[in-house]
């Protein structure tokens, strides 16, 4: 039998069964009876490979044979039962690397699984950096312009007023670092493609989250130095060296 990869790449059309077929350069003497569709082989990432299936007893050397057991149970409750079924036909042949085809997927993507947990835990602390160091560039903004708000507060600006001016740079800064950051994302996030399985680099639903989370982080770090400035004293401002 032969996969559709095979039957393309030999330009075999759908009318592959009934022809005949060589292997490594020896004569036609092996029919195809089936065209089967394409399956991932070894590895899920990669394209399916052309393939041809003969029977294992045909075969003159078998090294080793994989079988699939489908079951309607949970595959976890089979396994113990697959030796002893094979046992009891030939207590000779050995049963290894049990495994359920989620086990296997994980185990073939385990590369990718961990560039991801990394990639979300070097996240989230650049995110508290961020954060902090956003907070700490409008604590020293509003420290500078302590006198700027006082001599406000003292002709007449509210509080609410003052909160305002402070949160509109958070906003303006944000505008900017967030316009930056997700054209960067979009570029970094075409090369993460090829990194990473089935991943999408630019998913609108992922930018529109990432940019509100930095929205209320920015937000968060600016509320603070925004209430301290609308609580200065006038009095002690216009005195403040």
């Amino acid at each position: 039998m032969v996969n559709e990869a095979f039957a393309k790449k030999f330009n075999l059309g759908r009318d592959a069964v009934g022809r005949f077929i060589g292997n490594r350069g020896e004569e036609l003497d092996m029919a195809i009876v089936g065209l089967v569709r394409n399956a991932k082989y070894s590895e899920v990432k990669q394209e399916v490979p052309p393939l041809f299936f003969r029977p294992y007893r045909q075969t003159e050397n078998v090294g080793f044979l994989t079988f699939y057991v489908r079951t309607s149970l949970a595959p976890e409750s089979l396994l113990a039962a697959v030796p002893k079924v094979v046992a009891s036909l030939d207590p000779n042949l050995p049963v290894e690397d049990l495994r359920t085809m989620p086990k296997q997927v994980r185990e073939n993507v385990f590369l990718d699984r961990m560039i991801s947990v990394l990639s979300t835990a070097f996240a989230c602390l650049a995110t508290v950096l961020a954060m902090v160091g956003l907070y700490g560039v409008l604590s020293y903004t509003v420290a500078q312009r302590i006198r700027e708000i006082g001599l406000r507060m003292a002709l007449g600006a509210s509080p609410a007023r003052v909160r305002g001016m402070v949160l509109r740079q958070v906003g303006r800064m944000t505008l900017a670092g967030g316009v930056i950051g997700t054209v960067a994302a979009i570029f970094l996030g075409r090369f993460a493609e090829s990194l990473l399985f089935e991943m999408r680099g630019s998913d609108p639903l992922v930018l529109s989250a990432s940019a509100a989370v930095l929205a209320l982080v920015a937000l968060g770090a600016g509320l603070l130095p925004a209430h301290r400035a609308s609580r200065i004293d006038p009095i002690k401002a216009l005195r403040y060296e």
